[in-house]
């Protein structure tokens, strides 16, 4: 009798692993403190500048509502899209140029999320300790002391998260205003929902995402590889000093022992913050902030070995063991200058722009009910709607007048004042006598209407807006 065979079930294979938790370890050195620097110097700048203030008002704030931005002395309105547009391309082509130059070095020192992250660790180690003692906590079971860490750990990043962001948000409303309806418990139910969505959006990305944003949802991460090339300033691993890797003792000659510099202690896989191993080479998820180096420094001393291991250095410099000079040398190459010349072109555009631009916007509007009508003594008149924007910092005195056909009266007001900042407008009623319109019956004349604003010193910035006179049959 035959035996029926046995069937092994088949386990699905998971398409999705498990991301392992990462426990940078802390590390001290030059590199260190230069970003302790920058998160100091950014920091300084995000939550302080909302509060200064400029001719009376706000010097940092984006008025959506009123569709007006304030930027110190020099205001912007929608019509001003294209200074926002050359921001965007100037920044996009400073990013492509020190990628070139010197790799990921805003990723490492000044982005937000490194930044963030960085502050967010520093109050984990103070509360839960170092890589091992956070380790040791993680798998205990849960007491008063670890309810008391985690709980202090998180009403820290809660804080500030909170505190961000409501500076955030301080910047679209008038922080001081702001300030006002929080200690009134006034806030607007948009303003309180902005505060607490990017509060939480601080406190999951700094605090459980972490290196999962700069690995997976920064596309930076994925492009760099297209904006550097074999003579740019990177993150690498001398593997030519460092292999073959092995223990040792201090006092071993490692020649002897048929070893490198690299005493495989892994420490610079523990300090970095994506948990990578730099000795494998250049990868998507390093972010350039220089941790590894700084460890790798310290045990270099501890070992009584020349620091540099691990270094900012140049695929081609490592290769072929170019000096510090000849690498230099090397940074003046076409792709650099290229993106040297268009950013150069593009600011100094940018800045030509705004010193020559006028502080004040005039848009002319027919008024499409009534094209044109007769008045008395057969005269035609047009009527249109004025709208003046004043983005200087003082009252704006305008004057107004046209030209363009002759005979052509402007009829009723013809100055209009507008405060700082602010929007007039004003009917223009422009009238032309009965004997030149008889010439033009049954068509529509350019003509001009002049804004003139007086200037402190007596001289006039004059704003001309074309339009068309229409005189019926």
């Amino acid at each position: 009798m035959s035996k029926s065979p046995t069937v092994i079930p088949i386990q699905p294979a998971s398409l999705f692993q498990k991301q392992a938790k990462i426990y940078p370890k802390a590390v001290d050195g030059w590199f260190a403190r230069w970003r302790w620097v920058m998160v100091w110097l950014t920091q300084l700048f995000f939550y302080g500048a909302p509060w200064l203030q400029w001719n009376g008002r706000q010097a940092l704030l984006f008025d959506l509502e009123q569709r007006r931005f304030f930027l110190f002395g020099l205001v912007l309105y929608p019509q001003d899209l294209i200074y926002l547009t050359a921001l965007l391309v100037i920044s996009a082509l400073g990013l492509f140029f020190f990628t070139a130059v010197a790799g990921r070095l805003w990723c490492g020192y000044a982005c937000p999320q490194s930044v963030y992250t960085s502050i967010f660790m520093w109050v984990e180690r103070k509360t839960e300790g170092d890589r091992i003692a956070r380790m040791k906590l993680d798998k205990a079971p849960w007491s008063a002391n670890k309810l008391l860490r985690k709980g202090g750990k998180h009403a820290a990043w809660v804080a500030i998260a909170l505190v961000t962001g409501f500076t955030f948000v301080g910047y679209f409303t008038p922080i001081r205003t702001l300030s006002g309806e929080l200690a009134a418990f006034s806030l607007t139910g948009w303003e309180a929902f902005w505060v607490l969505f990017y509060g939480f959006a601080t406190w999951g990305n700094a605090g459980f995402m972490r290196e999962q944003v700069c690995s997976y949802m920064c596309p930076y991460a994925r492009f760099q590889s297209a904006l550097i090339d074999r003579d740019s300033m990177i993150i690498t691993y001398d593997a030519k000093r460092g292999d073959p890797r092995g223990s040792r003792s201090k006092k071993a000659d490692p020649a002897q022992l048929g070893l490198g510099s690299c005493i495989d202690c892994g420490l610079c896989v523990q300090v970095c913050p994506t948990g990578i191993d730099i000795r494998n080479g250049l990868q998507a998820e390093c972010i350039g902030c220089a941790a590894c180096i700084d460890v790798c420094n310290g045990v270099m001393d501890k070992m009584g070995y020349a620091q540099g291991l691990i270094r900012y250095s140049t695929e081609r410099g490592v290769s072929e063991g170019l000096t510090r000079a000849q690498m230099v040398k090397r940074v003046l190459r076409p792709r650099v200058l290229i993106y040297a010349a268009l950013l150069a072109a593009v600011g100094i555009a940018f800045v030509t722009t705004l010193a020559l631009r006028n502080p004040f916007h005039v848009d002319l509007i027919k008024d499409r009910n009534t094209l044109a009508r007769m008045v008395e003594d057969g005269r035609v008149e047009n009527v249109y709607r004025l709208q003046l924007m004043n983005g200087a910092e003082s009252v704006g005195q305008f004057r107004i007048s046209a030209t363009g056909l002759p005979g052509l009266e402007l009829v009723g007001e013809s100055t209009l004042e507008v405060p700082v900042a602010q929007i007039g407008s004003l009917p223009l009623r422009l009238q032309l006598p009965a004997e030149a319109a008889q010439s033009l019956q049954g068509r529509s004349s350019p003509v001009i209407v002049e804004v003139a604003r007086r200037l402190p010193d007596g001289s006039e910035q004059v704003v001309r807006e074309k339009t068309t006179f229409v005189v019926p049959r």
